[in-house]
């Protein structure tokens, strides 16, 4: 299984941005994917994750202004990125995986990433 992140950019703050995760290999329709970010010196954060069924998940700093869809006809998970923050620049990853419930955010249970895509968002 590859995935493929692209979409980053430089943004202002109030900006937005859509981030996509093309997954090609395995069976798309069985898995969970999420999106983590890191930022320098920081560790990494949950951002949003999406199961195969639609349910979906937010980390607290972004809910509200960040929503996560999937395509199951082109294998592809997007990342809606509204009223962006300078808070919010990082490398922006996403991950595929059958993560069980308590391991969505943690980052655990996924077993395929890909390479991130960085996000800046200038003040």
């Amino acid at each position: 299984v590859q995935l493929q992140a692209s979409g980053g950019g430089l943004v202002q703050a109030g900006g937005s941005l859509r981030l996509s995760c093309a997954v090609s290999g395995g069976t798309f329709r069985e898995y969970s994917v999420g999106w983590f970010r890191q930022a320098p010196e920081k560790e990494r954060e949950f951002v949003a994750a999406i199961r195969w069924y639609s349910i979906q998940y937010y980390g607290d700093s972004v809910k509200g202004r960040f929503t996560i869809s999937r395509d199951n006809a082109g294998n592809i998970i997007y990342l809606q990125m509204n009223n962006l923050q300078p808070d919010d620049t990082a490398l922006y990853y996403c991950a595929a995986g059958r993560p069980i419930t308590s391991q969505i955010r943690s980052g655990s249970g996924y077993g395929y990433w890909g390479q991130g895509t960085l996000v800046t968002v200038s003040s």
